[in-house]
């Protein structure tokens, strides 16, 4: 059995037809070699790396495949469905099959660490199950726009007039950057989960801990109070996130406990992904995150942050631009930090966790749940 870097990805199977000379990498036809060796063994392997990083694979115009097909004596076999997460790498031994394999694992590790690759799941604590929430967030995005019609998640909201029009684009606002209410969230972590082996110990790891979080609230109902808004870093002048700060009605600490252990526990169990990017919720889990830090899970630059738990509601990198050449990375929210900085959002109970997927979304307009487990139910005491 094939022994590479089996935790970015996952070997099927290996496939000897003939027996090739020890140590011996026949290179396909047309590559030159000074001692080419002449053999009609052939070695397969099955490799599962997931369809969002097949392309990194190739290359751009499929320079890097070429080029550990020539170095490696190989042929690798791309699926002909985008929703296959396999790649064949075939060769004239196994230790030509085993280095390309290598390599492959080389390209994937890299890629997973930087921001070329996008998360791809996050768990969540989904705050659009609550409708009155969801009326005051079209309201609050309708008055800022232009419309104080309850218009919902329709693109086609349009300002009053042409001059409010211009003052809005100005200031850098526009429909695009502000969260969908039926999305609206808070996020525990984020992932990078690749192909379906990872996204399957993420739900399993999920399932397992519902005890432990229960215990962690004390098996009592979860209530956070909403209120006022607040920019993540910079100024208001030039934004790129707003968001509502969270507080847990009654301080005890029960949410962070019970978010710490979500974290650890998938984190932990995901130990072979390697590359897992953590949202810590407060400074007072510095050690959590220094264990990530010493595990190898956590990147330097997430582990140096402390992020606030909060309820993002506009972000400037969700900007559609027309112009592509044009850069905005920010917004002025001076204006409605004057209007909504001291607004009290409400009271709502935490019902359940989820594993959600990024980027796909269920028949409510959530994002898609993978999996999921409950808080405790009942009312305030």
């Amino acid at each position: 059995m094939l022994t590479c870097r089996s935790l970015f990805f996952r070997i099927d199977r290996v496939v000897g037809f003939t027996k090739a000379a020890e140590g011996q990498c026949s290179k396909p036809s047309g590559v030159s070699e000074r001692a080419p060796v002449v053999s009609s063994a052939k070695h397969s392997v099955s490799l599962e790396v997931g369809a969002s990083l097949m392309k990194f694979i190739k290359g751009k115009e499929g320079t890097t495949q070429m080029k550990i097909e020539e170095e490696m004596g190989v042929k690798i076999i791309f699926p002909s469905s985008r929703n296959e997460d396999h790649i064949i790498i075939e060769g004239g031994s196994v230790d030509c099959v085993t280095k390309a394999s290598e390599r492959i694992a080389t390209i994937i590790h890299e890629v997973v660490k930087s921001p070329t690759l996008d998360y791809s799941h996050f768990v969540s604590l989904p705050l659009a199950i609550h409708p009155e929430l969801v009326a005051k967030l079209v309201n609050f995005q309708n008055s800022i726009l232009g419309n104080n019609s309850l218009a919902g998640d329709k693109q086609d909201v349009q300002p009053v007039d042409e001059t409010r029009l211009y003052t809005l684009a100005e200031l850098g606002i526009e429909k695009s950057i502000f969260i969908k209410p039926s999305t609206f969230h808070l996020t525990v972590l984020m992932l990078k989960l690749w192909n379906k082996d990872r996204v399957n110990a993420a739900r399993d790891v999920l399932k397992s801990i519902s005890p432990s979080v229960m215990d962690a609230l004390d098996n009592r109902p979860l209530f956070i109070r909403l209120k006022g808004l607040d920019c993540m870093r910079g100024s208001l002048a030039k934004a790129r996130v707003l968001y509502i700060p969270v507080e847990e009605i009654g301080d005890e600490g029960r949410l962070l406990r019970a978010c710490s252990i979500l974290a650890f526990s998938v984190n932990v169990n995901l130990e072979f992904l390697r590359i897992c990017f953590c949202f810590f919720l407060t400074a007072s889990s510095e050690v959590i995150t220094d264990a990530f830090v010493k595990a190898g899970l956590v990147l330097e630059k997430d582990a140096n942050q402390s992020l606030k738990l909060h309820a993002t509601v506009m972000n400037a990198r969700h900007r559609k631009r027309k112009d592509k050449r044009k850069k905005m990375d920010t917004f002025d929210a001076r204006e409605i930090h004057k209007q909504f900085g001291t607004e009290d959002w409400g009271e709502y109970r935490i019902q359940e966790v989820h594993l959600s997927q990024r980027f796909v979304f269920d028949q409510s307009g959530y994002y898609r749940c993978c999996a999921s487990i409950p808080f405790p139910g009942g009312h305030r005491d």
